[in-house]
C-alpha cells in the first residue's frame, strides 16, 4: 500500500433524517457513547469505509447507530471547518432524508440512544451540528408542513 508523505484528512457522514408535520419538525439524535463529547448528543453518522459511497456509508452508519433502515438519501452540503473535530481536520458530508412518521429507533454500536426531538427544544449538541441543523432547517427554510 502506497502511504503518501502528508497529512491527509479523515472523511465521516452525517445524517439529518427529520419528519414534519403541521406544528413542528422532529429530527432523529444519537446520544454519544464515547469521546469526544461523550454523553452529549449529534446526529448520526461516522467514518467511511474505503469500499462504499458517501451515501451507502451515511445509511450504514444511520442504521448502525439508532437502527433506521432507509434505501435512499440526499446530499446536502459539506462541512469542512479546521477545527470542527477534536481528534483531528476531519470532512463532513451531510445527508437528510424526510420520512413520514417518526420510527422506532434505538442506541446501538458507539450510540448509547436514539430519539427524536423538536428541532424547536434541541439539546446541546457535540461538534459542529447545532450550525448543520441551522444551516438546513432555517437557511433553508424547511417548515412545518
Amino acid at each position: 500500500m502506497y502511504s503518501y508523505k502528508y497529512p491527509r484528512a479523515a472523511l465521516t457522514v452525517d445524517s439529518i433524517v427529520f419528519v414534519k408535520n403541521e406544528t413542528t419538525i422532529k429530527v432523529l439524535l444519537i446520544e454519544r457513547g464515547r469521546e469526544p463529547f461523550d454523553k452529549m448528543w449529534a446526529l448520526p453518522g461516522g467514518f467511511i469505509e474505503m469500499d462504499e459511497t458517501l451515501e451507502k456509508a451515511c445509511i450504514r452508519e444511520l442504521a448502525e447507530e439508532t437502527g433506521l433502515v432507509l434505501t435512499k438519501m440526499e446530499q446536502f452540503r459539506v462541512y469542512d471547518a479546521i477545527n470542527r473535530d477534536p481528534r483531528h481536520r476531519t470532512i463532513s458530508v451531510v445527508f437528510a432524508a424526510e420520512i413520514a412518521t417518526p420510527k422506532a429507533v434505538t442506541g446501538s454500536d458507539d450510540a448509547t440512544r436514539a430519539e427524536w426531538f423538536s428541532v424547536d427544544e434541541l439539546p446541546e449538541l457535540a461538534f459542529d451540528h447545532a450550525q448543520i441543523l441551522e444551516d438546513f432547517f432555517v437557511k433553508n427554510r424547511v417548515a412545518p408542513a
